[in-house]
């Protein structure tokens, strides 16, 4: 916040939490107090709690999943009940590559931010009737929170000021016919991904498969040339 007033901006902080109903009505209700209203809402709140799936426990889950997922629900739905009013606004939600590649040790993380790209993209069809843009960021950056998990890689990547053009652009007037998009930031690259998954191949047939047709035609026809990205690997033991 000195930062930001130290350039000649004005700032407020606000320290509920995203994971609960009052804390996101809070944040949006200390911006609307301060400012007249809101125009912007940028879902950026996160945490890791990295642990293989079979080491995961039930907290580890939850917590993750509850700030990424639930913090983006609990901060967006009093925000667009005002934006909605005002027939204008940006909403920028952060995801992740953990979404859309996977990364193991991150399947908390990695559902919550692919929940989040669901999220951006019906709420897009929702809202953008209003002049309400909904879409989503990708950043590929070091943060606090990647080397607080000891993500010594991190140190080697680009920095949050690196990326943060394009959330400033998105949320501006240049941005208003950019909506339910999903856009990567990798310092000098931003990237455009397709909008929903597509149809790489298909098979059909009048009526329903069988297993044994199955078995007979999905080698040569859907699961042809798809490679395991993990595949079995020898055991300790052998």
């Amino acid at each position: 916040m000195a930062e930001i007033k130290e350039r000649g901006g004005e700032a407020v902080v606000n320290y509920d939490s995203v994971t609960t109903t009052e804390g996101g009505e809070n944040i949006v209700k200390t911006c609307v107090d301060n400012f007249g209203k809101i125009d912007i809402l940028v879902n950026n709140a996160g945490i890791l709690r990295d642990r293989m799936i079979f080491n995961m426990s039930p907290e580890e889950w939850d917590t993750v999943i509850k700030v990424h997922l639930y913090g983006a629900f609990n901060c967006t739905k009093p925000a667009v009940t005002l934006m909605r009013e005002q027939r204008s606004g940006r909403i920028i939600n952060i995801t992740s590559p953990t979404a859309l590649g996977g990364v193991p040790g991150q399947s908390n993380y990695g559902t919550a931010k692919a929940g989040v790209l669901g999220f951006t993209r019906v709420l897009s069809r929702e809202l953008g009737r209003y002049g309400i843009t909904v879409n989503a960021f990708c950043p590929i950056a070091a943060t606090r929170m990647t080397e607080t998990f000891g993500h010594g890689a991190t140190r080697r990547m680009p920095q949050p000021e690196d990326i943060a053009a394009i959330v400033a652009f998105l949320a501006s007037d240049a941005a208003a016919d950019i909506n339910g998009q999903t856009i990567s930031c990798t310092g000098g690259q931003i990237a455009l991904y397709t909008p929903n998954p597509t149809i790489v191949r298909s098979i059909n047939k009048d009526g329903r498969w069988t297993v044994e047709e199955l078995l007979r035609i999905m080698p040569s026809t859907i699961a042809a040339d798809l490679v395991n990205p993990s595949p079995p690997q020898p055991s300790a033991d052998s």
